[in-house]
């Protein structure tokens, strides 16, 4: 089992920045791939970005490429994080994490977080 809580979330101006946090429990954290995605007011959830176990490897949807970066810190903190700058208000969601096998598929995670509300005002 993984628990997770994620943070950091906010109300920022466009052209800010914020940078989210996803706090896991346990002690297989390196073993997950983690993802983060987000769901705005009737649309469905969507991809932002994933980071495999080892975190080598990234993934980034086209809409956040550039602007938002994706790390996970596992000998330490056992923590994702998602930095995001140059946030638009097109990016007004509320924000989770999720762990598992990785893709940007929603139905490839096994565990979700809470979920972080960022609003982004024009």
């Amino acid at each position: 089992q993984v628990q997770l809580v994620e943070s950091g979330g906010g109300l920022v101006q466009a052209g800010g920045s914020l940078r989210l946090s996803c706090a896991a429990s346990g002690r297989t954290f390196g073993s997950y791939g983690m993802g983060w995605f987000r769901q705005a007011p009737g649309k469905e959830r969507e991809f932002v970005a994933s980071i495999s176990g080892g975190g080598t490897s990234t993934w980034y949807a086209d809409s956040v490429k550039g602007r938002f970066t994706i790390s996970r810190d596992n000998a330490a903190k056992n923590t994702a994080y998602l930095q995001m700058n140059s946030l638009k208000p097109e990016d007004t969601a509320v924000y989770y994490c999720a762990a598992g096998r990785n893709g940007s598929r929603p139905d490839g995670y096994d565990y979700w977080g809470q979920g972080t509300q960022v609003t982004v005002s024009s």
